[in-house]
């Protein structure tokens, strides 16, 4: 299974918890301007993801990856992030970045 964790800059970023694998990492521009990040991720066994707010007073949670769409394959799941680049007539881009070395390997107790 995989799923797509988003990070918005400036206001939260999620990150994988064991059990997940980072494969690819994706940035979304609107009007030129980055709003969201998004990785995707190959769920080996349930999870939790943390998703910790920026700023001052940011909090961290523990959301468990039932939560979360999954798709089955990597294809479907860049069909999912390339459906939300789809944004009416205005400038939105989905691009791939280069996946940090460090990233990929599977988190493990």
């Amino acid at each position: 299974m995989y799923v797509i964790l988003t990070s918005r800059p400036g206001e939260y970023r999620t990150e994988p918890g064991e059990h997940m694998e980072s494969l690819e990492f994706w940035d979304y521009r609107l009007e030129g301007r980055l709003r969201a990040q998004f990785v995707i991720v190959r769920l080996h066994e349930a999870s939790r993801v943390q998703v910790i707010e920026e700023g001052v007073g940011g909090s961290m949670n523990l959301v468990p990856t039932r939560f979360l769409e999954k798709h089955a394959s990597i294809e479907a799941a860049r069909a999912a992030l390339t459906a939300l680049a789809r944004f009416g007539t205005l400038d939105a881009t989905l691009t791939r970045r280069e996946v940090p070395t460090q990233s990929r390997s599977l988190a493990t107790p």
